[in-house]
């Protein structure tokens, strides 16, 4: 029951986070950069995957090891460096096969998705602790 605790926090967190990040902070940065690759409207469908197994990701390699720590630390660090390599690894392929994906956009993205994976499993690890 724990980790199902944690998947729903750490879920909810990353859903709410990325919601404000691309509906009110980035929306000008990306249609600038790489709205000509864009889609009118996104495929919910796929954006829901990639959503719902990420945060497995999240739980599996940041929660549960620093529910196992029992360190926010610990969450946070392991958070960031799956971001880091995940969103790393989307760009810098897009970066190296596309030919039109901007440095500026491997930067950003990549530095956004350490921040949220890191907030993400520090706040899954610690309603996750408040709730057990």
């Amino acid at each position: 029951m724990k980790y199902v605790t944690a998947y729903i926090a750490t879920v909810l967190v990353f859903l709410a986070v990325d919601y404000v990040w691309l509906t009110q902070v980035s929306t000008r940065f990306y249609l600038d950069r790489i709205g000509h690759l864009m889609m009118e409207k996104p495929n919910i469908a796929a954006a829901s995957v990639f959503y719902l197994v990420y945060v497995v990701g999240i739980v599996i390699f940041a929660v549960a090891p620093a529910l196992k720590a029992d360190s926010l630390v610990t969450a946070i660090i392991f958070g960031a460096l799956f971001g880091f390599f995940t969103y790393g690894t989307y760009d810098v392929t897009n970066y190296a096969t596309l030919r039109e994906w901007p440095v500026s956009v491997v930067l950003v993205d990549v530095a956004w998705g350490t921040v949220l994976s890191a907030v993400s499993a520090g706040a899954g690890f610690t309603i996750t602790r408040l709730m057990s």
